[in-house]
């Protein structure tokens, strides 16, 4: 049930970014893939140097599917990160929804990954003895430094604002630039969902180094996806054994035969 939610939320969010530029050399720096790669097979790319094209370039019609020998739809062409032309409800027919999934997908991913990160750190450092009574699940119901209502109203200012940013740059791409002008240097192509620049890609690792542009978000939205996932999980589990996920793991590998997913739904 989970995983067919989360694989019908990733389908039709994993497209975005606008249709990007046509397929081509990026301006310095060359990517080398051999069809043989994009079946599956050993792909070899050539080291793109910094500067490069901040725009993914599409993949071409043999890209790898989410099922071999499957045609994916037209609206899938390859030009968005994680498009392995699953969307088989054809959420992502209409070309708006289509980019505003992909930009849903893109920052419910991020935020999973940081959930994901914000529960297991602080339980092994718990573990580790560096901190005391831990729990992410009943973490809204601790004191803290200001009352919950206080903090629920500096929480919706703070989030509005960025939102309300965020917003406005999906509405104009590059209106939102905060990033350092300099008169003889060119400002690379607005990207909505990737601010990049000095603040957020210091080392400018997605410009192109040290891999492809389009290689550096597909591992994102994997990852991002994956990170949904695990946060259904860590729910599910808080829910039904009242433990953290690190806990959950060593009574599975402490007794496998009891302590798993079937458990859950057999009588004790």
């Amino acid at each position: 049930m989970a995983l067919s939610l989360c694989s019908s939320s990733s389908l039709a969010l994993s497209y975005l970014l606008p249709r990007v530029t046509p397929r081509g050399r990026l301006h310095t720096g060359k990517i080398i893939a051999s069809s043989s790669s994009l079946s599956g097979k050993k792909t070899t790319l050539a080291k793109a140097a910094k500067g490069v094209s901040s725009v993914c370039e599409p993949l071409p019609p043999d890209r790898p599917l989410w099922f071999p020998g499957s045609s994916p739809p037209e609206w899938l062409d390859g030009s968005l990160p994680g498009d392995f032309g699953f969307d088989p409800l054809g959420l992502g027919s209409d070309p708006e929804l289509l980019k505003w999934f992909a930009q849903a997908e893109l920052i419910h991913g991020r935020w999973a990954m940081l959930a994901v990160a914000g529960i297991l750190i602080p339980e092994l450092l718990e573990r580790l003895g560096f901190i005391e009574d831990f729990s992410w699940y009943e973490a809204g119901t601790r004191e803290y430094f200001a009352d919950t209502k206080t903090l629920f109203v500096v929480q919706m200012a703070l989030m509005g604002w960025v939102e309300g940013r965020r917003w406005a740059d999906i509405l104009n791409p590059g209106s939102v630039d905060i990033n350092f002008k300099f008169p003889n240097k060119k400002k690379p192509k607005a990207d909505v969902g990737y601010p990049g620049g000095f603040w957020f890609d210091p080392l400018m690792w997605g410009r192109g180094s040290p891999e492809p542009v389009m290689v550096l978000r597909t591992k994102e939205i994997k990852n991002g996806r994956l990170a949904m996932l695990a946060f259904v999980g860590f729910w599910f589990q808080a829910i039904y054994t009242g433990d953290d996920p690190i806990q959950n793991l060593m009574n599975h590998l402490a007794d496998p035969g009891h302590c798993n997913i079937f458990s859950a739904f057999t009588s004790s």
